[in-house]
């Protein structure tokens, strides 16, 4: 084992990375990524995906768990990197001592600068309610525009720096524009929110290009051949995403309440934009969900017994509503199939099941189905949408139904249609014919 691991908690804690109580899990992820096999050679960015990679496979991991561990593992290395900048001063701190001077020195305070601008960026987007996979995706773009900048002083960035990374990102990464995107996204929170900072002069970027692109849409005979290349609870979370139009976190975090068996309505709490809004609930899986769910009581009565049983709430909820974990209503309606110490304050709790578990089910079942079309969860989202439209469903009644906020991001379902129209006669079949 690294011997710099019995320095690192004293790393996070004197740099405020992680609370006092989350260091014991951000250790043991560490642990558990060093003490894997890597292929010799292997750059530290391949070692963390493919240890990401492996945890997304292990079935008793949730996202957020999968989470913790690739920020631990990249703080992590945040810190290897310090300590090897500054070894040689004697002490096998990251550090030089108190007087020293240099560029040891200046490169030290600009590792605490951003080792605070981390802990700053983390703590305002919980506190702007981002969600997990935004922070972490921000995070990452801080992370990996410090570097390019070469870890120089915040203090010392501006817009020419944003510039060069976005067209660098463009010209020579080549990334999508939509990835482009987000990483301007992030740039942009970090340095208005935590830096204090505006963009501009930013017009003459090069940016990344995106042509109009069609989304992949299963036919409803091929929604039938997948579905029925799967079984268990991975068929009914497809069944419900392909019969109500959600998206896998939007099924993955249903919560009992959120379930309405008389009027026929699933309620979408929070979703992307953080909005609110009711779908569909077929009525078909009526059935199906209501046995489902008595196996997850059962299972929520003996968490209940084993002393167990509280489900994490949203926002300030559990601190109005103390006892309301424990209730059934705030269930998750699929849960995972473990209990595991909650991120904010440690507490043993059974969270949803893993987005990865369903990906991965649906992949399988698409190859054992011999469909081959680039498809995925997601796909039945816009097969859901594409079959309302073709069974004459209005087009608003769509967009409310999938919760767009503007009537043209649900227009792209009307190219599809007419893709899928029958085509005109090739002048070769027609001459084939004749």
């Amino acid at each position: 084992m690294d011997l710099r691991m019995d320095e690192f908690p004293v790393y996070l804690e004197r740099h405020r990375l992680a609370r006092p109580q989350h260091i014991p899990f951000i250790r043991r992820w560490v642990e558990r990524f060093l003490s894997g096999t890597h292929h010799p050679g292997l750059a530290w960015e391949d070692r963390v995906r493919e240890y990401v990679a492996a945890l997304q496979q292990h079935a008793g991991l949730a996202d957020w768990q999968v989470r913790q561990a690739e920020e631990s593992v990249r703080l992590y290395h945040q810190f290897v990197e310090g300590h090897e900048d500054a070894a040689g001063n004697g002490e096998g701190s990251p550090c030089p001592a108190k007087g020293g001077g240099g560029e040891e020195a200046q490169a030290c305070s600009h590792a605490d600068s951003w080792a605070s601008v981390f802990a700053d960026e983390r703590r305002l987007l919980r506190l702007r309610h981002y969600s997990p996979n935004t922070e972490t995706s921000y995070l990452e773009w801080t992370e990996r525009f410090a570097k390019y900048c070469g870890m120089r002083s915040p203090a010392e960035l501006d817009d020419g720096d944003v510039k060069r990374f976005l067209s660098h990102l463009a010209t020579e990464r080549r990334v999508s524009a939509s990835t482009q995107n987000q990483a301007f996204n992030a740039l942009l929170f970090l340095f208005r929110n935590v830096l204090g900072q505006s963009l501009g002069g930013l017009q003459d970027t090069v940016r990344a290009r995106r042509g109009p692109k069609l989304p992949v849409v299963l036919s409803q005979n091929e929604v039938q051949q997948l579905l029925a290349a799967m079984d268990g609870t991975p068929k009914l979370m497809a069944q419900l995403i392909y019969g109500a139009g959600l998206r896998l976190m939007e099924c993955v975090t249903l919560r009992v309440k959120d379930l309405d068996f008389d009027q026929g309505h699933v309620f979408v709490r929070s979703g992307k934009g953080d909005k609110d809004r009711s779908t569909l609930l077929p009525q078909s899986l009526v059935g199906p969900l209501q046995e489902h769910l008595a196996r997850v009581k059962n299972q929520h009565e003996a968490d209940l017994r084993a002393g167990h049983g509280e489900a994490n709430l949203p926002g300030a909820l559990s601190r109005k509503y103390p006892k309301a974990g424990k209730d059934w209503a705030w269930q998750y309606v699929f849960p995972s199939s473990i209990i595991s110490p909650d991120r904010e304050d440690g507490t043993l709790r059974r969270f949803h099941t893993t987005g990865s578990a369903l990906q991965k089910a649906v992949k399988e079942a698409l190859h054992r189905a011999g469909i081959a079309k680039h498809a995925g969860v997601h796909t039945l989202r816009h097969s859901f949408a594409t079959h309302l439209l073709e069974g004459g469903v209005n087009i608003r009644e769509i967009q409310e139904l999938l919760g767009h906020s503007h009537v043209e991001t649900t227009m792209i379902y009307t190219h599809v249609l007419r893709e899928l129209a029958p085509r005109a006669t090739s002048p070769l079949d027609r001459m084939a014919a004749g």
